[in-house]
């Protein structure tokens, strides 16, 4: 009795951590025209990062546009474990002496040489089928992020369903290599899902995009009336990595 007892607790335990979700907090850095951005990478890769790293966070992506779009912008993605992992260990960061150190030359920039205007911030909760941020293959330099609005809470909802239920196997199969994909419980745009692929150059992008298209299941399931107008607006945005990335 003890060992069936023993025996279906370790199964409790192994459900509980396989299932798991990962939140994902999204930055957008907007830089500010005609002033260096040095002080913000620099706080970033010396300072904040490695912090984060101490505290338990991996793999912290940094990206900039592919477009040379001015004012610039950087983007910034925080994998923690929980909610509760995110609010220790940011509030965490103001005992951490060497994030002290190593942040007073930023904290010490004077208002009218500020690297940025502002930055924005959303959190994610990581999809069932991808509960855990997945590091792309070496090389990769071409991310794509994506953001799917749905009209309604309905829609959206449809839409998540879609893919954990189908469409992210798809992406597998197809060479669409997930990162991450999150649904947004705070920041602009809701109801609405995100999601990064990492390529490593814009021809396997488009190359396993019209594998993707061309794919008999999805023009299956593309095509069932539970998933009819789930997405009101896609917006696009292509990433490469910058040099302090670790993804």
């Amino acid at each position: 009795m003890k060992k069936n007892l023993f025996a279906f607790i370790l199964l409790l335990i192994s459900f509980s951590v396989s299932a798991q979700k990962d939140l994902y907090e999204m930055r957008v850095y907007e830089l500010k025209f005609g002033t260096p951005a040095a002080g913000l990478h620099n706080y970033l890769e010396k300072a904040l990062f490695p912090a984060l790293n101490r505290a338990g966070v991996k793999n912290i992506g940094a990206f900039e546009e592919w477009s040379q779009n001015q004012p610039g912008k950087i983007y910034v993605l925080i994998p923690y474990g929980s909610m509760a992992a995110y609010e220790k260990i940011n509030s965490g960061l103001s005992s951490d002496k060497t994030f002290a150190e190593a942040s007073a030359e930023y904290n010490q920039i004077p208002q009218d040489k500020a690297p940025f205007v502002r930055y924005e911030t959303s959190l994610f909760t990581a999809f069932s089928g991808i509960p855990q941020i997945q590091k792309p293959a070496a090389g990769s330099m071409v991310f794509e992020l994506r953001t799917y609005e749905g009209y309604s809470e309905d829609a959206f909802t449809r839409k998540v369903k879609m893919f954990n239920q189908g469409e992210l196997d798809i992406f597998k199969e197809t060479g669409l290599h997930s990162v991450f994909f999150g649904e947004k419980i705070a920041g602009p745009q809701m109801p609405c899902l995100t999601y990064m692929l990492g390529f490593k150059d814009m021809e396997e992008r488009d190359a396993n995009w019209k594998k993707f298209v061309d794919h008999p299941e999805w023009k299956r399931i593309s095509k069932l009336p539970e998933y009819a107008n789930t997405v009101s607006n896609i917006y696009r945005t292509f990433l490469k990595p910058l040099t302090y990335s670790q993804l």
